[in-house]
């Protein structure tokens, strides 16, 4: 087995062009997408954005968009 040192920006580039070769450019995204972080906590994101939200409120919007449509 041959095996030779290589610096980070090599090893990066060497993967990303396997994984574009076998997986299509396409593949390559989604599987690099499994590995992003993100920011924030979205928990406490989400109970801010719906915490005054209530069923009334939904189907107010649903209506609204459904009149939109109609005309």
């Amino acid at each position: 087995m041959n095996v030779r040192v290589r610096d980070y920006s090599e090893i990066r580039k060497a993967g990303i062009e396997s994984l574009s070769r076998d997986l299509g450019p396409v593949g390559m995204v989604y599987f690099l997408r499994q590995f992003e972080h993100g920011e924030g906590d979205y928990t406490k994101e989400r109970k801010m954005w719906i915490d005054d939200i209530d069923i009334e409120d939904i189907l107010s919007e649903v209506e609204k968009i459904k009149n939109k449509k109609v005309k």
